[in-house]
């Protein structure tokens, strides 16, 4: 039994801080997981930047409103799950998916959460557990599934090599270097074909 796990941002959307930085002009917050493996390091920069430019939930949900997957995400989606059991595993948080989760036909998705005052302003975030997509490959596992798993920054490696079959997609050239043991793929095609390959 195969259960297919997938990052979200990079993958199947665009990402959202990169976006967010582009509408608000502040290149800082273009630092992605692709940049940076401590997730914790990353989240608390991004903090402390929204902190300084007065900048709260409100502001990056108006911003995730005119993010659209990317072409041929909810195609590739939707025949995936014709054939297989699929859950996004994402470091992003619940409050900034749920409108990309309409725009791909509602996947499963286990992500983290935001802790956020009154006023908007994110005071902090909840991880749902430790290294949650290693952690949660493993669970899968452990009740039987054999995964495949797919996805582009530092945070996906735990899953990826952990898997019976596992791909870089969209990833960085040098995280490809550094991982030629991984198949790599830019279109979603050749990334569905592997996974059908994967399951013979």
């Amino acid at each position: 039994m195969y259960i297919t796990c997938l990052d979200m941002e990079g993958v199947l959307v665009p990402e959202i801080w990169i976006a967010f930085s582009q509408a608000t002009g502040i290149p800082e917050l273009r630092r992605t997981t692709r940049d940076e493996p401590d997730y914790n390091k990353l989240m608390n920069f991004r903090l402390d930047i929204l902190r300084e430019h007065h900048l709260g939930l409100k502001e990056i949900q108006q911003v995730i409103a005119t993010i659209d997957p990317l072409p041929g995400a909810k195609e590739f989606l939707d025949e995936l799950r014709s054939f297989t059991q699929v859950i996004i595993l994402s470091d992003t948080f619940e409050q900034f998916a749920q409108p990309l989760m309409r725009k791909l036909g509602w996947p499963t998705l286990f992500c983290n959460t935001l802790e956020v005052a009154p006023d908007g302003a994110i005071t902090g975030f909840q991880m749902r557990c430790p290294q949650s997509k290693l952690t949660t490959v493993k669970a899968l596992q452990s009740i039987g599934y054999d995964t495949i798993a797919a996805g582009d920054s530092f945070n996906d490696l735990g899953m990826i090599q952990a898997s019976k079959a596992g791909f870089l997609f969209k990833s960085t050239p040098q995280i490809k270097a550094d991982h030629p043991e991984l198949p790599a793929y830019e279109e979603f095609s050749d990334l569905l074909a592997a996974i059908r390959g994967a399951m013979r």
